[in-house]
């Protein structure tokens, strides 16, 4: 059993007269579906910001699965606080208040161009409205009306009294229509419930993601102001064992320098009784002879009084621990 959609035209043809006014009609009406129920608005609402135009009841649907915990308007108790709807066309989200999807404008202008279109849809001649029935391949003048429950498959009532489908099980176009159009309906509300449920759980890691980066951030200014810290407590302890080196050296160049002076002019005093001893040795008197040659002790310095070896920092156990630093263990916080 086959059937087309088998429009019977005018005799004048779609570029006939009427033809272009059928082209736009379809057109506008494309622009009057909601997107959720796929039927043309009923009490259309606009979601703020996005413009977008729903049917307040698939709206309400939608917010209704997407805020389950929200009392709805006219229940007893204390009033709702709002929450969240997404919209399903655009996926932006807009938060609503206590009046839940019923504190939304409704659209009277798109209500009015549906008023209108609605007229003129009635208005159109007898032919125009029987080109949009389905008409059954085999039997050329009847219409498509009822459904196969068999052979799932919409067919006609000579089809089922006379044709190949006078066993099977069949039941009204319309009905068949109703129920599958409510059963897309509902698996839309699911999948949008479900796609609100998967952006919160995205959201939700983007933010993740976020702290993450935050922490691992704050985490490398720590580190590198303890290690600025250590550099400056090995700056300043640098600077205190060079002072001491410094200050011995200066130490023992002045003692023996002083004692270069010293010997200086013992060197001068001896260069004198060096030429006063040769005149002694001409004096005849024997007393003064031996009280002109008498000597003196030199002070010098001791043998390893030069060296500086006693200035020496043992670093491998220091380095060792330095190079062998890590993050301490059990000491892991969240944030």
């Amino acid at each position: 059993m086959n059937f087309a959609l088998s429009f019977k035209p005018p005799s004048a043809g779609r570029s006939g007269p009427g033809g272009g006014s059928g082209a736009t009609m379809e057109n506008l009406e494309r622009q009057l579906i909601c997107p959720v129920c796929l039927e043309m608005f009923s009490k259309p609402v606009v979601i703020l910001p996005c413009q977008h135009n729903l049917c307040r009841k698939c709206a309400n649907d939608i917010f209704q699965s997407a805020n389950p915990l929200w009392q709805s308007r006219g229940s007893s108790g204390i009033a709702a606080s709002g929450g969240r709807f997404r919209c399903p066309s655009c996926r932006q989200e807009v938060v609503l208040d206590r009046h839940g999807v019923y504190g939304l404008q409704r659209n009277l202008l798109v209500e009015n161009i549906i008023d209108i279109y609605r007229q003129q849809d009635t208005s159109r001649p007898l032919h125009q409205q029987q080109q949009q029935q389905l008409m059954c391949e085999e039997h050329e003048e009847e219409k498509i009306n009822i459904y196969c429950l068999s052979c799932q498959t919409p067919t006609c009532s000579m089809c089922k009294v006379f044709g190949q489908h006078k066993d099977c099980d069949v039941a009204p176009l319309s009905s068949v229509y109703m129920r599958q159009k409510t059963d897309l309906s509902d698996g839309i509300a699911i999948l949008v419930a479900s796609n609100d449920h998967i952006q919160a759980v995205i959201s939700q890691m983007e933010e993740m993601c976020r702290t993450v980066e935050e922490n691992g951030q704050r985490q490398r200014e720590q580190l590198e102001s303890h290690f600025h810290g250590l550099v400056a407590i090995l700056e300043e302890r640098k600077q205190e064992l060079v002072g001491l080196i410094s200050k011995q050296q200066d130490n023992k160049l002045k003692h023996v320098r002083s004692l270069i002076r010293r010997h200086g002019d013992h060197l001068e005093a001896a260069v004198t009784l060096v030429e006063s001893a040769i005149q002694s040795m001409e004096e005849l008197h024997m007393p003064l002879f031996i009280q002109v040659t008498g000597a003196s002790d030199m002070e010098r310095p001791e043998l390893s009084y030069q060296s500086m070896s006693h200035f020496v920092i043992d670093t491998d156990d220091l380095a060792d621990m330095l190079r062998n630093m890590d993050f301490c263990s059990g000491t892991y916080s969240q944030v």
